[in-house]
């Protein structure tokens, strides 16, 4: 079997399971400000979370290209990949970092489902971009790490077994360089909640399960830091050119689903005795919406390509991003306006998506910060901040 062909594969069988789950799961889901729980069992059980563990420890083997391919199609499918999709991304912390041990004791299980790994710990109310002056510290107290601070928007910690932690190990002011004396921690929620770790949930515009919290004398066993301590910022990065493509191929996902809807809706809707599609003024922002999305689609490919290389891909993994996160909000936005009112209808299902694709336009990273990364570090321009 080829790559395309194999691709086409796995698009069908994505798309053929997320069938199952309609627009009025979705909303049902929405409605209640619930959680997608059958969605993620059954996309767990068909193995697709566990596309990029290695066939080794339970999962698939398959790359970041394949990996954000199940995941457009959930979203083009008119799902939320958001409810589940930082598993692939936190996954590779442990996978590239984490000892023989770890992975062994952790990734089979999560690969089976018996565990989840799909929180994860980093910004804080008083930092947000600014990591490295992150204020959650852990200090070493013979067998264990004693963590104390607080996390914002830290999302599925109610419906996860571990979340990676980043915490300052090193004061600031002790360090050379700001970004050492960071360290990663592999948190057991199940012991955690209640026993040092408080949870307050957040609600936001969108369903995205996200919460504060309130880390207070947490006790984490010394076994459970990945990597060595004080390296963990360097850990944290490497997995931040994954995350950009695979938000990005989310926001192609939601980018297809929006131009399908107001395609379809465009051609059937018929005033003064003809389809408002015919009509130019309805056409064109739809054309410039799909010829937008193409792009940041072959931008997605071009990052996911070099990331499954080896090869340096910062910069494309963060234009990819960008470019995505711009093209299906400007898809959504074309989404809504052909529908007049009825975009606004919950049971045509835009304006979940619509409120669902926005958030990408500010994480995991701003656009604006994304644009500054590619002044500083691809144009050569002074450092903004």
């Amino acid at each position: 079997m080829t790559s395309s062909e194999m691709q086409a594969h796995l698009r069908q069988a994505v798309s053929e399971l997320c069938a199952r789950f309609t627009g009025e799961y979705w909303r049902k889901v929405d409605d209640a400000r619930g959680y997608p729980e059958e969605f993620v069992k059954a996309l767990t059980e068909a193995g697709w979370l566990a596309a990029l563990i290695p066939e080794e420890y339970g999962g698939s083997g398959l790359g970041i290209t394949e990996a954000s391919i199940i995941l457009e199609e959930v979203n083009r499918s008119g799902g939320n990949s958001g409810a589940c999709h930082a598993q692939m991304y936190i996954m590779g912390t442990l996978l590239r970092h984490g000892s023989e041990e770890q992975k062994r004791k952790y990734l089979p299980k999560i690969a089976s489902g018996e565990l989840r790994l799909q929180a994860f710990g980093v910004t804080e109310p008083n930092t947000g971009t600014d990591t490295t002056r992150l204020k959650t510290m852990a200090v070493r107290n013979g067998a264990r790490y004693v963590v104390n601070g607080q996390k914002v928007f830290i999302s599925r910690v109610q419906h996860s077994d571990l979340m990676i932690l980043l915490v300052r190990t090193t004061p600031l002011d002790r360090v050379k360089k700001k970004s050492d004396g960071l360290s990663v921690l592999l948190v057991d929620l199940r012991e955690a909640i209640g026993r040092g770790i408080t949870v307050r949930p957040i609600q936001t515009m969108m369903n995205h399960e996200t919460n504060e919290l309130f880390i207070d004398d947490l006790e984490v066993p010394v076994e459970n830091l990945i990597g060595e301590e004080g390296k963990g910022f360097r850990y944290i990065l490497d997995g931040m050119n994954a995350e950009r493509t695979l938000i990005a191929a989310e926001c192609v996902g939601d980018g297809y689903w929006f131009i399908e809807r107001a395609k379809t809706y465009a051609k059937d809707r018929v005033v003064f005795d003809r389809p408002i599609g015919q009509n130019q003024g309805i056409q064109f922002p739809i054309a410039r919406a799909f010829v937008n999305v193409e792009a940041a689609n072959l931008m997605r490919f071009k990052a996911a390509e070099l990331f499954d290389a080896g090869k340096p891909c910062g910069a494309e993994a963060n234009m990819a991003k960008l470019l995505a996160a711009d093209a299906s909000w400007e898809a959504a936005n074309v989404a809504i306006q052909t529908h007049g009112g009825f975009g606004f209808a919950a049971e045509y299902d835009i304006e979940r998506k619509f409120r669902e694709t926005r958030l990408y336009q500010v994480a995991p990273i701003s656009t604006n910060l994304i644009l500054s990364f590619v002044a500083e570090h691809v144009l050569g321009l002074p450092r903004s901040f």
